[in-house]
């Protein structure tokens, strides 16, 4: 069996053990911040950082049940729901929101059982937070990984597959490797948030495939 296919035979369990380092991780740094850092803007759209913790919070809280209710009500208009969602979860202050994530550090719960997107999820909502304010640390490769070959093969929260379609993917730092055409290599964690679409990792991007990805996530 080749590295690829034991890669995606990562049972849930370990990719919740993942997550949840994942979320431990963001929880431990998010700590540190003062009340000015927690309104700084994020790669995240408008979302400052606070937003962005409750909305981790939400997507960790929903079932497949009260995620339909919710889309229901929002008449299947995701940016509706997202809005709704993370009103419920924020707290009155940032130490209640980050109190609230905590208290979801080791959840499982999920509106459907595509695991590898919830890391995803809790991986790159990271990086939008700590990039902008500085933080340096990074997930994990195995984390990364995951979530690499996951948004390569599939378009789910994010247009993942469709930003790299005929493109050949290669992590400089690790074992992910994907597609085929024009070659894009770089770090793992490069690759991961230049497929959800974020625009400052381009640049840590290698290769002639870099700028047909410029131009499909550029607006």
């Amino acid at each position: 069996m080749s590295p690829r296919a034991d890669r995606r035979k990562q049972s849930d369990a370990d990719l919740w053990v993942l997550a949840h380092a994942e979320r431990a991780a963001l929880a431990e740094d998010l700590s540190t911040l003062s009340a000015e850092q927690w309104r700084h803007s994020t790669l995240c759209g408008e979302w400052d950082v606070e937003e962005v913790v409750a909305h981790l919070v939400a997507a960790a809280s929903l079932d497949q049940w009260q995620w339909l209710r919710s889309m229901l009500g929002a008449r299947f208009r995701p940016e509706v729901h997202n809005r709704r969602r993370l009103a419920e979860h924020r707290g009155r202050t940032p130490a209640e929101t980050l109190d609230r994530f905590h208290a979801v550090v080791e959840s499982t719960t999920a509106p459907s059982s595509h695991t590898p997107a919830y890391l995803g999820e809790v991986v790159v909502h990271a990086q939008d937070i700590r990039r902008p304010l500085g933080l340096t640390r990074s997930p994990g490769v195995e984390a990364l990984t995951a979530v690499a070959d996951f948004f390569a093969r599939r378009d789910f929260t994010v247009n993942s597959r469709t930003h790299v379609a005929g493109l050949e993917l290669r992590a400089d730092d690790g074992p992910f490797a994907a597609g085929s055409g024009a070659p894009v290599t770089g770090s793992s964690l490069a690759l991961v948030m230049a497929m959800a679409g974020r625009e400052a990792y381009l640049d840590e991007l290698d290769g002639p495939g870099v700028s047909v990805l410029r131009s499909r996530l550029t607006p």
